[in-house]
């Protein structure tokens, strides 16, 4: 079945650098296009990036643009987020998700099929 890992949260100062890792089985990673996803209480849910399936066109939320980089690791069948200048307003749960359909999305507001539980990020002094 799939299956979708966050790791790699934590608390972190702002101004510091975090990388999230998903790690993806159970379909076909290369077929389908990956995002991230956060979530904050008082906030709702923020599409933070997009990542087609080859890894070459890669689409950010405007809060992380310049800041975020997403990138597929298909040795490892892994999603990457590299975060780097966090901000007090990138704190929230982190997840990562498939797209619900074979070679095709959009961004933002995507369609997904199955996500992971998420992994905590905090950026306080």
């Amino acid at each position: 079945q799939v299956q979708l890992v966050e790791s790699g949260g934590g608390q972190v100062q702002p101004g510091g650098s975090l990388r999230l890792s998903c790690a993806a089985s159970g379909f076909s990673f290369s077929d389908y296009w990956m995002y991230w996803a956060r979530e904050v209480p008082e906030k709702g849910l923020e599409w933070v990036s997009g990542v087609n399936t080859g890894g070459g066109t890669t689409f950010y939320a405007d809060s992380v643009k310049g800041r975020f980089t997403i990138s597929r690791d298909f040795a490892k069948n892994n999603l990457i987020l590299e975060m780097n200048n966090l901000k007090s307003d990138d704190t929230g749960v982190y997840w990562c998700a498939k797209g619900s359909a074979i070679a095709t999305g959009r961004f933002p507001n995507p369609s997904y099929s199955h996500r992971g539980p998420g992994t905590q990020v905090v950026v306080s002094s």
